[in-house]
């Protein structure tokens, strides 16, 4: 008999990729579970399902920057109340200093819809009753036939785990121009963003003011304290996009919308920003 919840949960998260540096992903989560029924007639109760098995991969993934272990690219090691992550993609140099939890360590050589599945899987399955024989669960990205980027970030002033400082989005982006759809501004803003880290201008910093790490060369350098503990990242200025504002999505629709609106003040934007699947903000100017 096999039990399946289709759209269980959303992924959001950052990882590490060799080619593309950090990017920020967010995997639609369907399960499936192998088994014989109990004996309440049932292989797994529904409810059951989403606080055992969403709120494990919430614990494991969500809302953490992935790391390859397998990869000779990674250095990882830990100091006293951080770990200490260097990356070596062909983007440049990707150095953090965060709390043990803001990471996931995949054993594999590359993070991929693949290898996150099969992690998720083997951690989860002895969580499960004896019955179950079995877990499958499918990543996907949300189908869309429009524009959007995968970005990363990290806000400090959130209480939960939304400010570890390198999580992040698969996010759609819709522009309006006077009513109208504008396919050139949504595709102008979503290769802006392809790839890149968001970063507040009030989170850089010089790089003698770390505490962890060493600042490169055409690097920025960010840091924050939050309530998880203390945050760092150096990563190549090719990656990022320095904003003046926080990095909520709310502020980031609103920017686009001013960036917008400075260059042509007589036309009227309608910026819809998502972050991740399915949630978002409007800013209209």
């Amino acid at each position: 008999m096999i039990l399946f919840v289709n759209s269980l949960t959303v992924i959001d998260f950052s990882y590490l990729d060799l080619k593309r540096g950090m990017v920020g992903e967010s995997y639609i989560v369907d399960a499936e579970l192998h088994g014989s029924l109990d004996d309440t007639a049932m292989v797994f109760d529904f409810a059951k399902v989403k606080k055992v098995i969403k709120q494990a991969i919430d614990q494991l993934v969500d809302h953490k920057l992935a790391l390859p272990l397998s990869c000779d690219a990674l250095s990882l090691t830990q100091d006293n109340t951080v770990n200490l992550v260097h990356y070596q993609s062909e983007r440049g140099l990707i150095s953090l200093a965060s709390p043990a939890e803001a990471f996931a360590g995949i054993p594999s050589l590359k993070i991929d819809e693949k290898s996150v599945s099969q992690y998720l899987e083997q951690q989860i399955k002895p969580l499960l009753p004896q019955n179950v024989e079995s877990l499958k669960l499918t990543l996907r990205p949300e189908a869309s036939t429009g524009f959007y980027y995968h970005y990363s970030h990290g806000l400090k002033k959130h209480d939960g785990n939304c400010q570890r400082i390198a999580h992040g989005h698969r996010s759609t982006i819709q522009i309006y121009v006077d009513g109208m759809l504008s396919p050139r501004l949504n595709k102008m803003w979503a290769e802006r963003w392809q790839d890149g880290y968001l970063g507040s201008e009030t989170d850089l910093c010089e790089s003698d003011s770390l505490q962890y790490l060493t600042g490169q060369p055409e690097s920025y350098c960010f840091r924050y304290q939050a309530s998880q503990g203390w945050f760092e990242l150096v990563i190549p200025q090719n990656h990022c996009e320095i904003v003046p504002c926080d990095t909520t999505v709310e502020c980031l629709a609103d920017y686009i919308a001013s960036e917008l609106k400075a260059m042509d003040n007589k036309k009227m934007y309608k910026v819809v920003a998502y972050e991740g699947v399915a949630k978002g903000a409007i800013a209209q100017l």
